[in-house]
């Protein structure tokens, strides 16, 4: 049961590794100066989908019209705008959604509700439709193969790169594409991400699958503790190449949707590293994710990575402030720094300056075992920089 990537993939580079049926297309409507802002891939044929949407109070349109088709049936594809989020744009906002994924389904020759809409970038500027309309009057089916990079890189704001996975399961391919690097805090799903594959999975397995993956990928992330108004993540299998085994299945999706969310933190806004907390000895792995999510989400230990100061002090602060966890017992607990132990303090004469040497590096793992039982988390995230207040201080101007 084990899946087989090939090096290059994981990395992004076009590849052979394509699954069977999807096709799409890109363009610039104009959201952007310069590079494509619109893209839609959709099967040939019908599909099984999974979908989880942000739990925002602000949700967007595209979300709203997106959960409703999630709940009435399979979406066989998606069509996504970048730099425009549609999000607190009233009546003319939701109409306007609606009439680009009833468009684009029209010349993909499909019901409007098969068809996904995201939508993400800045609050509160309705689309421009008038520019938008032109670009997709010069839409025309079938679209041609589906480019994933090209997707990737049409749903891109802020992220310094796109980000693709690919992945072999058994006779059918996993590809992953997302998009994000701030407001993030996931509570559902993440940003913007999306996966096709060939592989046939029943729907009721798939959103199981997929919803299990969510929690213990996406859900495990955070940049910078914001909810964004437009997190929408989904799947889609067309089962082209046959049934999956549903293990391998779950396994190999598992392991693609973690490659994704380790880019994405990577390339947190302005960040530098990569932080991963991995909680064990908790009372049950609920209390392990508040824990990790206490630590990573803290400015403190977040600006102590970035400086490669090994203030161990402010990891034990981070989980010291959940005052309602009255089982978390100082005297049980072990703080890591990669290999090395912070807490209760080493006997080792140099080991400030080892750690400090280990936290230069571009990833850092802390280890945190709460010793009360066998719970378990880990969650991902990143160092904050100078840079993220830079990015996020002109995000609009």
């Amino acid at each position: 049961m084990s899946s087989t990537a090939e090096s290059q993939d994981f990395l992004g580079p076009r590849s052979s590794l394509v699954p069977q049926g999807f096709l799409g297309v890109t363009r610039n409507l104009g959201l952007k100066d310069v590079d494509d802002d619109f893209t839609a891939i959709v099967s040939e044929v019908p599909a099984t989908s999974a979908a989880v949407f942000t739990r925002s109070r602000f949700a967007g349109p595209s979300v709203e019209l997106s959960r409703q088709s999630a709940a009435a049936g399979s979406f066989r594809g998606m069509v996504v705008l970048s730099r425009n989020a549609n999000v607190a744009t009233g009546k003319v906002g939701a109409e306007n959604a609606a009439e680009i994924q009833r468009r684009v389904a029209e010349v993909a020759g499909i019901p409007a509700d098969e068809l996904l809409i995201g939508s993400t970038g800045v609050i509160g500027r309705p689309y421009p439709m008038a520019q938008i309309r032109r670009g997709l009057d010069e839409l025309s089916w079938p679209f041609p193969a589906a480019d994933f990079d090209a997707s990737a890189r049409a749903i891109m704001t802020t992220d310094t790169r796109h980000k693709v996975v690919r992945l072999r399961c058994g006779d059918a391919v996993i590809v992953g594409i997302a998009k994000g690097v701030g407001m993030i805090e996931p509570n559902m799903a993440t940003l913007l991400t999306f996966f096709f594959t060939d592989a046939r999975v029943g729907r009721e397995d798939l959103d199981a699958i997929f919803r299990r993956v969510v929690d213990r990928t996406f859900n495990a992330l955070s940049i910078d503790t914001d909810t964004s108004t437009s997190d929408t993540a989904a799947v889609f299998a067309n089962g082209v190449a046959g049934p999956a085994d549903l293990a391998e299945f779950e396994q190999t999706l598992h392991q693609a949707a973690l490659h994704l969310v380790r880019d994405i933190a990577s390339d947190g806004e302005g960040a530098s590293k990569l932080i991963e907390v991995r909680v064990s000895g908790a009372r049950d792995d609920a209390q392990a994710k508040l824990v990790g999510k206490s630590v990573v989400n803290s400015p403190l230990v977040k600006t102590a990575v970035h400086g490669a100061d090994p203030n161990w002090g402010r990891v034990a602060m981070a989980i010291g402030k959940l005052e309602d966890e009255t089982d978390i017992d100082p005297d049980r607990v072990a703080i890591r720094f990669g290999d090395l132990l912070m807490f209760p303090e080493s006997s080792a004469d140099d080991i400030l300056d080892r750690a400090a040497e280990y936290m230069r590096g571009k990833e850092v793992t802390i280890d945190i075992d709460l010793g009360i039982a066998a719970g378990s988390f880990t969650v991902y995230g990143c160092d904050l920089t100078d840079g993220y207040i830079r990015i996020n201080a002109d995000y609009t101007t």
